[in-house]
């Protein structure tokens, strides 16, 4: 048996979706490793905080398969398990939220400025990550409250409080110095008449 297929001459043409992922206006302002594009220092952070991440990932889901694992067959908990996944999971959050940040992997909603000219993209682009820069100073200023307001330890593993403070501090540092470095680059491109136009 044969089977024939029959295709409409007026077939709807579907766009490329990749067109849709990536703004050509904001290029100059990402960082990645494989192409070797941004600062040295923020490309080998992030790979760390990546490699990091996937660290943290497998020590979480070893403690988590022990509480398990422990209560089911054992019908024991392990305390110290859920604080290690609390401790854990706090820095997985700050960790990849500072990567995410690094690689353009946060949720934006990008039409407007991927239809404007490179220099006027750039304006917007300049006005968000002053934003971003204003938010994280103030973030930073808290983080470091409470890290010193954080004198305890934790109850079973006796882990020092600040010591999940940091993740705070650490993430929003390197996110506020990334978007000074992306105010920097499109300063630079705002300057330049008819560069990208």
């Amino acid at each position: 048996m044969t089977t024939s297929q029959t295709t409409p001459l007026n077939d709807p043409v579907i766009e490329d979706p990749s067109v849709y992922l990536d703004d050509p206006n904001r290029k100059q302002l990402e960082l990645d490793t494989d192409t070797r594009q941004g600062p040295v220092l923020f490309r080998w952070l992030t790979l760390g905080m990546e490699y990091l991440i996937g660290a943290i990932l497998v020590a979480l889901i070893v403690a988590v398969s022990c509480n398990v694992i422990g209560r089911a067959v054992f019908n024991h908990s392990l305390p110290w398990a859920d604080e290690l996944a609390r401790m854990l999971f706090i820095w997985l959050v700050f960790v990849g939220a500072a990567a995410a940040f690094a690689r353009y992997e946060h949720i934006a909603v990008d039409a407007l400025v991927r239809r404007l000219p490179m220099r006027f993209a750039h304006v917007l682009y300049f006005i968000q990550h002053l934003i971003i820069t204003g938010l994280m100073g103030v973030m930073l200023v808290g983080g470091f409250h409470v890290m010193a307001s954080s004198t305890g330890r934790s109850a079973i593993l006796g882990v020092p409080s600040s010591l999940v403070s940091l993740s705070l501090v650490l993430c929003v540092l390197f996110i506020a110095v990334v978007s000074i470095w992306r105010m920097w680059v499109s300063l630079r491109i705002i300057r330049q008449p008819g560069q990208g136009d």
